[in-house]
C-alpha cells in the first residue's frame, strides 16, 4: 500500500514485447500493490514477457483500442476494490519513479485526478520527441482549456492517477464505443474538469524510444481525430 491506499498500475499494451519488460522492471513494488497489463490483442509475446516480470495480465481476444483496453482495466480495478488507479504507457515512455508525484496530491487530499505534464517546470518532453507531436501536445491542451474554461498544459498525456471512486459517478459514461480509441483519456479529463472534481498537474518526464523500436501506434488522421473529437463533441454538447 502507498500511504494507506491500495494502488493498481494499469498498463495498456499492444505488441510491446520489445518494451514491456523494461516498463515493469522499473516499477517500485512498494508504490503499487498490483500491476495489470491489459494486452490489447497482441500477436507477439507481450503477455508472456509481462507475466515473467510479475505483472497480472488481462488478455483481450482481439484488438479493441487503447480506450477499450483501459476501460477493461478500470473495471478490473473496481471489482478488486483498489483505491487509486495509475496509468502508464506500455512502450516505456513514462518514468515509474515519478509515480509518487501523481499519488501524493491525492493522498494529501488536494486532488482527485492528477496528470503528468512534460511542460511544467521540472518536466521534460525529451529531445527525441517528433516536432509534429510537440506541436500537437501543445495545441490540444490550449484548445481543450478554451472549451473547458480552465488553463491546461497537458490533456493527452496518459501518465495519470485518480481515485477509483470517480468511475462510480453516473455522469461519467466510459462505456461508449466512440471512446474505444484514444478519446477515452480525453473524455475522462473533460468530465473531471466539468463536474468539479479537483484536478492537478505535476511535472513529469516523457521519453521517446529509438525509432527502430517504434515511436507510436497512432494512425495519422484517424488517431488524431479520436483525440480531438471529444473536445468538440463534448464542448458543443453533442455527446455526454
Amino acid at each position: 500500500m502507498y500511504r494507506n491506499r491500495r494502488v493498481i498500475a494499469v498498463i495498456p499494451a499492444h505488441n510491446e514485447a520489445a518494451k514491456i519488460g523494461r516498463v515493469l522492471t522499473r516499477i517500485d513494488r512498494d508504490l503499487v500493490d498490483l500491476t495489470l497489463v491489459v494486452d490489447d490483442g497482441s500477436t507477439d509475446a507481450t503477455a508472456d514477457f509481462a507475466r515473467r516480470r510479475g505483472a497480472e495480465v488481462l488478455s483481450l481476444p482481439t484488438v479493441v483500442g487503447v480506450g477499450a483496453a483501459l476501460r477493461a482495466g478500470f473495471e478490473f480495478a473496481r471489482q478488486r476494490a483498489f483505491d487509486l488507479i495509475v496509468i502508464l504507457a506500455g512502450n516505456n515512455k513514462d518514468d515509474p519513479a515519478e509515480i509518487p508525484r501523481l499519488l501524493n496530491p491525492i493522498c494529501d487530499d488536494t486532488a482527485d485526478f492528477v496528470i503528468g505534464s512534460r511542460y511544467l517546470p521540472g518536466g521534460s518532453a525529451g529531445g527525441d520527441m517528433p516536432l509534429y507531436r510537440r506541436l500537437a501536445t501543445r495545441m490540444h491542451p490550449w484548445l481543450m482549456g478554451r472549451f473547458a474554461r480552465q488553463p491546461l498544459t497537458e490533456s493527452t498525456n496518459g501518465f495519470r492517477a485518480f481515485r477509483t471512486v470517480l468511475l462510480a459517478d453516473p455522469r461519467i459514461n466510459l462505456d461508449q464505443r466512440w471512446l474505444d480509441s484514444y478519446g477515452l483519456e480525453v473524455y475522462l479529463l473533460w468530465k473531471v474538469l466539468k463536474l468539479g472534481y479537483r484536478h492537478a498537474e505535476v511535472p513529469c518526464t516523457k521519453t521517446y524510444p529509438a525509432r527502430r523500436l517504434g515511436i507510436t501506434k497512432m494512425t495519422p488522421i484517424i488517431g488524431w481525430w479520436s483525440i480531438l473529437r471529444p473536445v468538440f463533441w463534448l464542448g458543443l454538447g453533442l455527446r455526454r
